[in-house]
């Protein structure tokens, strides 16, 4: 059945895996704009440690959602999809292409699916929760969360207790697992969604996420950090309680040594990696593109292309 919406090439993949430089050629051969679908690349301050496009980068194509929001502001992933698809239907509408490109599963769900937003915050069920977190009991949330909703629980992370939280609270208060409301509420989309991922070996990726990491520390990620702390932020925000600065803050605050801040960052950054693709692997709509070290740039675009083609004659 041929589609009257307007197509939108999604571009996801773990971190490290190439999707910014392939995104901004993508954008200059299609006239489009992209929407970063990454959950810290909003913050202003945030540059070395959230990978964000170089500055070059980003004059040479328009981005979105990228150094809008400090980082004591709050910004959701619902959030994400409602501004979303506005500004997609406003690039639209000015007659140019959009390209949305993250590794934030929740994000790229929120916003080509909907996202349920839940009953407000219960006092008395959320300071239960919070409680067990501060007695270290997150485990025991997260093997809770097993039990009432696995589908959220495959992708929690226990390093981040709110959405483990918020999770079972919607449960407690709806009777409904989180996930099963995300299925059943649906936004109206304007636009008919291309997913493209970038595949790659596992051991290649690790090795591409510990070359990352150097670069981020040879690059300045402690003085990112150091002048974060200037301005009075600490990794109790949530945008700073992530892969990278967590770990940085750890060392300049005294709890770790060096050596083990470089070997958590990589650990850290791998394992995020693993739940990414874990999150990726579940959606059947995704067109996945093998990446190889020997594999030319050019070669993977004209394969992205194709099928933009493909979707947009379809």
């Amino acid at each position: 059945m041929t589609s009257s919406l307007p197509s939108l090439l999604v571009l996801l993949g773990p971190t490290a895996s190439g999707k910014t430089g392939l995104s901004i050629e993508l954008a200059l051969r299609l006239n489009a704009e992209i929407l970063s679908a990454d959950s810290r690349q909003i913050y202003k301050h945030l540059d070395i440690g959230t990978a964000k496009p170089t500055q070059e980068q980003l004059e040479a194509v328009r981005h979105h959602f990228i150094n809008e929001k400090l980082p004591t502001e709050t910004f959701s992933a619902g959030q994400f999809g409602i501004e979303g698809r506005r500004v997609i239907a406003d690039i639209h509408a000015r007659g140019k292409e959009a390209i949305v490109v993250g590794g934030s599963g929740l994000y790229i769900q929120s916003l080509t699916d909907g996202l349920f937003d839940g009953p407000e915050a219960d006092p008395e069920i959320r300071e239960v929760l919070e409680a067990k977190v501060a007695h270290g009991m997150t485990g025991d949330l997260l093997d809770e969360l097993r039990r009432v909703d696995p589908d959220s629980a495959v992708t929690a992370d226990i390093t981040k207790p709110r959405r483990i939280i918020r999770a079972l609270e919607v449960f407690y208060l709806t009777g409904k697992p989180l996930s099963m409301h995300h299925r059943e509420l649906k936004p109206e989309i304007g636009f008919s969604p291309l997913f493209v991922g970038l595949a790659w070996d596992r051991q290649l990726l690790y090795k591409h996420i510990e070359q990352r990491c150097d670069a981020m520390l040879e690059a300045g990620l402690e003085h990112e950090v150091s002048g974060l702390q200037a301005m009075g932020y600490d990794r109790r925000l949530n945008a700073l309680n992530t892969v990278g600065y967590a770990e940085v803050f750890a060392y300049k605050n005294g709890e770790i040594s060096h050596e083990e801040m470089v070997r958590l960052f990589k650990q850290n950054s791998r394992r995020y990696a693993k739940r990414q693709m874990t999150w990726f692997r579940r959606d059947g709509r995704i067109q996945w593109v093998a990446m190889k070290e020997d594999r030319a740039p050019e070669d993977v675009l004209s394969e992205i292309l194709a099928a933009s083609r493909q979707r947009s004659q379809a």
